[in-house]
Order: C-alpha cells, then sequence, then structure tokens
C-alpha cells in the first residue's frame, strides 16, 4: 500500500467514523480519536468484507461497500462505548 492509499484510507476512516457515530441514537461517550480510529478500522475491514463478497468494485458509488462500512462503524463505536461505561 502507498502513502497515498493510506492518506485515502485515514480520510474514509474519518468520514465513516462519523457516520457510524450518526447512525446510532443517543449521545456516545467516546472521544474524537477513538471515533476516528474506529472509523479506519471499519474503512478497512468493510472493504475486505466487500471484496470477498465481490461487491466492493461496481459502477458509481459503491453504496454496498459504505454501508457495510458505516454498519461495522456503528458496531465499534458502540462496542467501544459500552467497554468504556463499564469502568
Amino acid at each position: 500500500m502507498e502513502i497515498s492509499g493510506i492518506l485515502t484510507a485515514v480520510v474514509i476512516g474519518v468520514v465513516i467514523g462519523i457516520l457510524g457515530r450518526l447512525v446510532l441514537p443517543g449521545r456516545q461517550r467516546i472521544g474524537v480519536l477513538w471515533t476516528i480510529l474506529v472509523g479506519i478500522a471499519a474503512a478497512l475491514v468493510g472493504t475486505a468484507i466487500a471484496g470477498a463478497f465481490d461487491v466492493a468494485d461496481t459502477r458509481g458509488i459503491d453504496w454496498i461497500e459504505l454501508a457495510i462500512q458505516v454498519g461495522l462503524a456503528a458496531l465499534g463505536v458502540a462496542g467501544l462505548e459500552r467497554l468504556k461505561g463499564r469502568r
């Protein structure tokens, strides 16, 4: 992976993390940095899952891949919030 690919993953991860937080109802008690890290992880894992199901490269916007990534980010934010809430 090249530097441009890594930077793109970070930018997309930020957007995915924010969308993942917006999908969840209520207020999440995790910081912005955690949201970004969850978003980056969700973007990378979501791309791998979409590639495994052969829906990663479609014409136009990859809506299925985006939905997988946002869903994973929402799960990650909710899981992290539960972990932090138990402390």
